[in-house]
């Protein structure tokens, strides 16, 4: 059973003889339905401030929950990130391994034709070189021809030349 302060006012105890100050009792009981009035309060706003820490430990709760699951999805997001990130990296260096196996590829095709066209030049050259040998050896024999034309006596029957070109 719960005791009220209205109940403890409206208590009325049987009078006997030789019993209790009628006016200590009724003053003790004025005090004490105070002081349980004061406790009724003290407990009213107790019970509130319990509820509404109970609802904020909800919430407080709920947030943590919405930050766990955020923080799991960001770790995911994260990783996944990373993974692809790596396979990026991945398909670039493979891509650069493909460009410079191509590109080498082609460098030594040209050095191979540079080297080819080198070696056709050098050989044009020895032939230029032979040429002008052979060019200068017939220059050569035709000097000696005519050297060994002066230095022979000319022939009685033989016209001479004169200066102008024409035969006497």
């Amino acid at each position: 059973m719960k005791i009220t302060p209205l109940d403890i006012r409206k208590m009325v105890f049987k009078v006997r003889l030789r019993g209790y100050d009628r006016q200590d009792v009724d003053q003790f009981l004025e005090e004490l339905a105070q002081t349980v009035e004061t406790l009724n309060r003290d407990y009213t706003v107790l019970r509130e401030k319990l509820a509404s820490a109970e609802q904020q430990l909800g919430e407080l709760k709920k947030a943590e929950a919405t930050l766990m699951n955020t923080l799991v999805t960001t770790q995911g997001l994260a990783d996944d990130l990373k993974h692809a990130a790596q396979r990026d990296a991945e398909l670039i260096m493979k891509e650069a391994e493909l460009k410079a196996g191509e590109l080498l590829r082609e460098a030594q095709a040209e050095l191979a034709g540079t080297q080819r066209d080198l070696s056709d030049l050098r050989k044009q050259k020895l032939m230029a070189i032979e040429r002008l040998r052979s060019t200068l050896r017939t220059f050569e024999r035709m000097l000696e021809i005519e050297e060994g034309d002066e230095q022979l006596p000319a022939p009685a029957d033989r016209p001479e030349k004169i200066a102008d070109g024409s035969n006497r």
